[in-house]
């Protein structure tokens, strides 16, 4: 006597169904197409979708064909991409060199290059760096017609990135430090009226008095939002937009 094994019916998948999580769910339904019928019933999803993702359920006003596993699939898939640390940078701090250049109307103040990995790293894992200046000018405390300049250079000389290039009235007070910030433009993948929502900050300190012979030059990438410097990977994902070619440019 031959046994024959039946699929339950409808009913009780349904009924079964609402007992099962999202995950457990979906792969029931790859089980048969009866199963797949039924595992994939409104019914089932929309509570689901509701209690996950209830901004979704409303896309049902425009389009009351999608199913809400559909609805609930493309918001899964979307708040994992949000959730997704970003991949770490092609370039690195050992790629680039930092070239600075203050100057008077009449005269160089500060002119300076240094590899980016030759500086102290900041313990924090901050885009900011300090820049020791032995040899200063004597020059009174302010100074009208200061050009400020900050390029960073893809070693070979592969690339330069301008971060700064600004030109105002400069205090040089002993002690107390110049600062001079630029906003930053947005990437290429971007349009330039949106922004990048970063600032690229140097700031000038002298040590002696009347100007002294010494001093720091401090640079760094601030963020509009929150105001504070950001990590040295999320600078250099940057940074190789505008220094690491393409495939389409190589």
């Amino acid at each position: 006597m031959k046994s024959c094994i039946c699929s339950p019916p409808w009913e009780v998948l349904l009924r079964v169904g609402t007992y099962l999580d999202p995950k457990t769910l979906a792969i029931s339904s790859c089980v048969s197409r009866s199963w797949s019928i039924s595992m994939s019933s409104d019914h089932l999803w929309k509570p689901i979708c509701s209690a996950h993702y209830p901004s979704l359920c409303n896309l049902r006003a425009a389009d009351p064909t999608v199913p809400y596993r559909r609805l609930f699939s493309i918001g899964y898939i979307s708040l994992k991409r949000r959730l997704r640390s970003p991949s770490k940078p092609r370039l690195s701090l050992d790629d680039v060199v930092f070239a600075i250049d203050v100057r008077s109307r009449d005269s160089s103040i500060v002119t300076v290059a240094k590899p980016a990995c030759d500086l102290l790293p900041d313990p924090k894992g901050l885009f900011r760096f300090d820049i020791d200046v032995c040899e200063l000018p004597r020059m009174a405390k302010v100074l009208d017609g200061v050009m400020v300049m900050w390029n960073v250079v893809l070693k070979g000389w592969q690339g330069v990135f301008s971060m700064m290039e600004c030109k105002g009235k400069g205090s040089f007070v002993p002690g107390v430090e110049g600062w001079f910030s630029s906003e930053l433009p947005a990437p290429g993948c971007c349009s330039w009226r949106a922004g990048s929502g970063l600032v690229a900050d140097l700031r000038l300190g002298f040590c002696g008095a009347d100007g002294g012979r010494g001093g720091k030059v401090g640079v760094g990438v601030l963020s509009v939002v929150s105001w504070r410097y950001v990590t040295v990977d999320d600078a250099l994902r940057y940074l190789q937009h505008f220094l690491s070619p393409s495939r389409d440019e190589s």
